[in-house]
């Protein structure tokens, strides 16, 4: 595992379930994840207008791009979401929290955009993980 300080400083305001600052030790290889929706590997989508299962679907798609590259969600600095709207922000959070340590939780984007690239999906999320170069 590489070494990576998450921080909050106390100039900034708290945030919710996310730190303000991450910083990446020498000797970390970086890992990028496209933004992963909520398909499965053999197509099939979550449920349409279901928050909680297309976040953890596309949660289980970015652990899956990951693990392709040797890291896990410990590994995790950065997240971004990409969402069709804010009103489900909190059952987002929750799921979040399933996958991330909430202890050490990784920085945090989310964007409200006009949509995705399928009127069914509501949530896009991509990673930015670190782990020690071998």
């Amino acid at each position: 595992m590489a070494h990576i300080e998450l921080a909050t400083p106390e100039t900034l305001p708290q945030p919710n379930g996310y730190s303000h600052v991450a910083t990446i030790g020498p000797g970390s290889r970086l890992i990028w994840t496209s933004g992963q929706v909520p398909i499965a590997a053999d197509g099939t989508a979550a449920p349409a207008g279901d928050w909680a299962a297309q976040t953890r679907q596309a949660m289980r798609n970015v652990g899956a791009a990951l693990a392709a590259a040797g890291a896990t969600w410990d590994d995790v600095f950065k997240l971004t979401f990409y969402v069709v709207d804010t009103s489900a922000l909190a059952t987002v959070r929750a799921v979040r929290d399933e996958f991330v340590n909430v202890e050490r939780p990784p920085t945090s984007s989310l964007v409200q955009v006009a949509g995705l690239f399928r009127p069914d999906l509501l949530i896009e999320i991509e990673a930015v993980a670190a782990i020690a170069e071998h």
